[in-house]
């Protein structure tokens, strides 16, 4: 009877280790939005409000996917002011939840993922067209979302677009801007450098284009996370690489083909993610706290003596913790309640170090209960 009671604890214990994997976003208006935080989600307001000494705003409803994937990322959708989210949910990973921030309300989007892997992508969501591009398995898929701003009764396809001219190997680091995926940490190209992928053509540059530091110097050939600024209306123009150390955040115009190098993260976690809006880029780190880089565009001098700070309203309503644990309340509904295709695992490489926190804790309890074991028998 023993042996049964072991795998019941030891099920119940991994059960209880589920971790969080929150997100952040912008909508239209700039308000900034805290998902799967404390079990919750959160709008923290406009910039303005950020420091002040208030709380952020609960906007948790239902019909939420319950943040339990292991790589859960938010995107704005600025024609639709709808935020979707891609691996919310550990259980439905190829479902895309979709929040409408003018109605605040949630929906499901059912995908279908033919030969997309949603446990292995990294992806961008275009700005003019609205569709996701993802490089998964060394090919480029592409999803269509319309102008959704609530899903619909009939399944989305991942389609697949052509074979990506990149190593097996290649763990992608993608950003968007004028309609253009950039591709960094590219093996074979140099530092400072990018492979491009232009949308509308759909064809990969022969030559990866150069983005140097006013010094000559560039950005490292490493990887890390990418984020795009985005503009009051128009295509994105710049996006920030952040390497892995946190040793610096660099700026990149694809207009002038010129990089800035800006203060790294006061919080050198190489599992936080990113999301940039118009003049502030967001660092989420694995612990759940959120902290912001001031940024105005064109201003060298500004941004060069800009610093990171915490966004202290976030912080009172959720504080940051090593243990932040998924609510388990996270309810679906919507037109999608399943997927069909490959639906286990979740992540497109921008891990937040929820799934290495549950496995160690997992291990830590296997070790206690075969010790209790061998002692019994």
């Amino acid at each position: 009877m023993f042996l049964p009671t072991v795998v019941s604890l030891l099920l119940l214990s991994a059960s209880a280790t589920v971790r969080a994997t929150p997100c952040v976003a912008f909508d239209i208006n700039w308000n900034l939005l805290a998902f799967g935080l404390d079990g919750k989600d959160w709008d923290a307001g406009t910039q303005d409000t950020w420091t002040g000494s208030g709380k952020a705003t609960d906007i948790t409803a239902s019909g939420r996917p319950p943040f339990d994937g292991a790589n859960t990322t938010c995107y704005l959708s600025q024609y639709t002011n709808a935020i979707y989210v891609l691996n919310g949910d550990s259980k439905s990973p190829s479902n895309v939840y979709i929040y409408d921030a003018t109605a605040k309300s949630w929906s499901t989007q059912e995908v279908t993922t033919g030969s997309f892997n949603p446990s292995s992508f990294d992806a961008i969501l275009d700005h003019d067209t609205n569709v996701f591009y993802a490089l998964s398995s060394g090919t480029m898929f592409s999803l269509d979302m319309g102008l959704l701003k609530a899903a619909n009764s009939t399944p989305l396809s991942w389609t697949s677009d052509e074979q990506a001219p990149y190593p097996s190997g290649y763990q992608p680091v993608m950003a968007l801007a004028q309609n253009h995926v950039h591709f960094l940490d590219v093996p074979g190209v140099v530092a400072g450098s990018a492979d491009i992928f232009v949308i509308h053509y759909s064809y990969y540059q022969p030559q990866p284009q150069a983005y140097p530091l006013p010094d000559g110097s560039a950005f490292p050939a490493t990887y890390g996370q990418a984020t795009s600024f985005f503009q009051e209306s128009g295509v994105q123009q710049e996006f920030a690489f952040i390497p892995q150390d946190s040793s610096a955040v660099y700026v990149i115009n694809v207009e002038t083909n010129t990089t800035q190098a800006l203060a790294g993260p006061t919080t050198k976690d190489p599992k936080a993610t990113y999301f940039a809006g118009i003049t502030s880029l967001i660092q989420l780190t694995s612990s759940g706290a959120v902290s912001f880089l001031p940024y105005l565009e064109g201003n060298t001098s500004t941004n060069s003596a800009a610093t990171w700070s915490p966004v202290s309203i976030l912080a009172s309503a959720a504080p940051p913790s090593a243990s932040n644990s998924a609510s388990p309340s996270g309810t679906q509904s919507g037109a999608g309640s399943s997927s069909t295709g490959s639906s286990s695992g979740s992540g497109s490489g921008n891990s937040n170090g929820a799934l290495s926190s549950s496995m160690v804790h997992l291990g830590s309890v296997l070790t206690a209960v075969l010790g209790a074991a061998a002692y019994m028998l």
